[in-house]
């Protein structure tokens, strides 16, 4: 492994991923007519807030080493590693999430853009995992990637109805 992430590093990207998961939803939702799939954004949106206080949570709860560097990285590799997974997420900002939110024209784009959401969040989670330390903070983030793996089944046969 190049790199020897801890769990406080990714959790802070992590977070801002959350709520643009939670933006995304809230305002796709708003945007629809489809009882269903309205229904099941408001769900997604519900979990994407408690995955972020989740977060939030074991972010609070690290002891106070975790922030500290587990490798010497004097030109900030690490750092610039995370901000590169991360903007390889579907919304890299919340002008990104606006500007191909103004994109959805029908329930189907909606469903397929939540669908790019999820699937971008596990492959970031992935990304992460693979390259933190192992112990406790790699099983963090598998409880993440679980609950993310688990809206794209959802969303997956959402659009297989469609």
């Amino acid at each position: 492994m190049l790199f020897c992430f801890n769990a406080a590093e990714v959790f802070q990207i992590a977070t801002e991923i959350k709520e643009r998961c939670v933006a995304f939803y809230e305002e796709a939702q708003s945007m629809i007519q489809d009882s269903d799939l309205k229904e099941l954004f408001q769900s997604l949106a519900r979990e994407e807030r408690e995955h972020k206080a989740k977060i939030e949570r074991l972010k609070a709860d690290l002891p106070a080493g975790a922030w500290a560097p587990t490798v010497s990285d004097p030109e900030q590799e690490l750092d610039l590693y995370i901000k590169m997974m991360a903007e390889q997420h579907v919304f890299r900002s919340v002008e990104e999430l606006n500007t191909q939110l103004a994109a959805v024209r029908t329930a189907r784009d909606a469903l397929k853009l939540a669908l790019q959401l999820e699937k971008d969040s596990v492959i970031f989670f992935l990304g992460m995992q693979e390259a933190t330390c192992e112990g406790k903070d790699r099983d963090l983030l598998a409880l993440l990637i679980k609950e993310e793996q688990d809206h794209v089944r959802r969303l997956s046969l959402q659009v297989r109805k469609s």
